[in-house]
């Protein structure tokens, strides 16, 4: 019993001496780390307000506000480490070593980051536009730090890793795109009418952009048929839907002007005296 009593007492006498020896630089610790949180906040605002004038994608510029959070808070731990009498040189190699292992068994998720922040340090897309890369397209949704996320025409949602997109040829549309239809017509007397009929019509028809201007004329002559390119230029949005409503506009004006289409093409086979034809 009296050893029991004794080692409580000794117990007790260890506390109270750690709590004099390292209770005051834990407060500090903690009020270190409190202000370095407030301070990643204060910071993050005031950067904020400054990329919002440079007209920085809303994605993109909370990512970095969040990188600024985090390294502001890092640099107040370290003070923190420090001031607890933390060794921090074996710490950071033995956070190193740690790192490289990490980092060979994360290479692909690894890949994907330092992607992402080539993608929103050098902005080759923006959200909201329409891109087309490694095989898929689709408009730019949403731009993380792993991944990028594309909404398709056919209101599907294709992800795609960011190391997939650095490096390749990427194609960007932007906000709109250019149709490639073509009709074409049986005589040289009907060009003119046929090409003032197109000009109605894509006038006239609500997705079809004034600007930039379409582009409307012959593209080849053949031995039976003239055929005529009409490219005008849509909105992404409207790009699947625009240009079957032209060809019926199409279709309808060139009937009203009794425009004619080529004859389909007839094929003669002679049969050799003596043969039978099927």
């Amino acid at each position: 019993m009296e050893n029991q009593i004794a080692l409580l007492d000794q117990a007790k006498s260890t506390l109270v001496d750690l709590a004099i020896k390292f209770g005051p630089k834990v407060v500090v610790a903690v009020l270190i780390i409190v202000a370095g949180v407030y301070a990643g906040r204060s910071l993050g605002r005031i950067f904020d307000r400054s990329l919002s004038r440079i007209n920085l994608d809303p994605p993109v510029r909370l990512l970095l506000v969040r990188l600024l959070r985090l390294v502001v808070l890092g640099l107040f731990l370290i003070m923190a480490l420090q001031n607890l009498g933390v060794e921090l040189l074996p710490l950071i190699a033995g956070l190193g070593v740690a790192g490289a292992g990490v980092a060979l068994a994360m290479q692909g998720v690894l890949g994907n980051v330092v992607a992402g922040l080539t993608i929103i340090f050098t902005r080759p897309f923006r959200v909201g536009e329409y891109i087309a890369v490694v095989g898929v397209e689709g408009k730019v949704e949403a731009i993380d730090i792993f991944s990028t996320r594309l909404s398709h025409i056919d209101h599907s949602i294709v992800v795609v890793p960011n190391r997939k997109l650095v490096g390749e040829i990427l194609h960007n549309y932007g906000h709109i795109r250019q149709l490639d239809l073509s009709v074409s017509i049986a005589r040289a007397a009907d060009l003119e009418p046929a090409l003032a009929a197109i000009e109605v019509v894509v006038a006239a028809d609500p997705c079809a952009l004034k600007e930039p201007a379409p582009s409307i004329g012959v593209s080849t002559l053949g031995s039976g048929a003239i055929t005529i390119a009409v490219a005008p230029w849509v909105k992404v949005t409207d790009y699947a839907s625009a240009g079957g409503a032209l060809n019926r506009s199409i279709i309808e004006k060139f009937g009203v002007a009794g425009i004619q289409y080529p004859a389909p093409p007839l094929e003669i086979r002679m049969a050799a005296a003596g043969q039978t034809t099927h």
